[in-house]
């Protein structure tokens, strides 16, 4: 589908569908549930095709949905706080057991480091290390200061290295965290 610009040219085309990856998972990792982060997603694609016009493609498609993605789940995120404090009530989490190959182990157990961390830790993590945004980028997304999102970067590893590396037995020639994508 092609939309016509704010400057009145016909820009590149409003394509969401190579971005549906990238916007499920960064949904998850905020939701930590597959099937909110499915409506996440959902919710923000309809925002996204509500508000195309706004669109400005030198932005870039990718960064403007991981923006409205991360925007609708703070909205979502400060709307149930609100419904807690009305209701009292706490919702509870169910375990589950990990599956018993050593790789996928240690890939829970990440993954499971990766949950833990402070949620403006692990996004600016997922945005960067593992969705490859550059830190311009990802901080425009979160509505950062470059310095800013560099901190909570730095952070987020070194409490994610820590937790792996208390949790998993030290192996020669384990792989260690890098970084994805340093574009400033």
């Amino acid at each position: 589908m092609r939309i016509q610009g704010m400057n009145g040219k016909s820009e590149e085309p409003f394509d969401v569908e190579p971005h549906l990856g990238v916007l499920r998972r960064y949904a998850l990792v905020l939701t930590r549930d597959a099937d909110e982060a499915e409506d996440l997603v959902q919710e923000a694609l309809l925002r996204a095709i509500a508000a195309a016009a706004t669109w400005q493609s030198e932005r870039g498609l990718r960064p403007w949905l991981l923006a409205i993605v991360h925007n609708v789940h703070v909205s979502r995120r400060r709307r149930r706080q609100v419904e807690a404090a009305a209701t009292d009530v706490i919702p509870a989490e169910s375990d589950v057991a990990p599956p018993a190959q050593v790789a996928r182990v240690e890939l829970a157990q990440t993954v499971a480091a990766l949950m833990s961390l402070p949620e403006d830790q692990r996004e600016v993590l997922t945005l960067v290390a593992v969705d490859g945004l550059s830190y311009k980028d990802a901080a425009e997304i979160l509505d950062l200061p470059l310095g800013t999102l560099m901190s909570r970067l730095a952070r987020a590893r070194d409490a994610l290295r820590r937790a792996v590396g208390d949790r998993a037995p030290a192996r020669a020639g384990r792989p260690t965290l890098r970084m994805v994508s340093s574009d400033a």
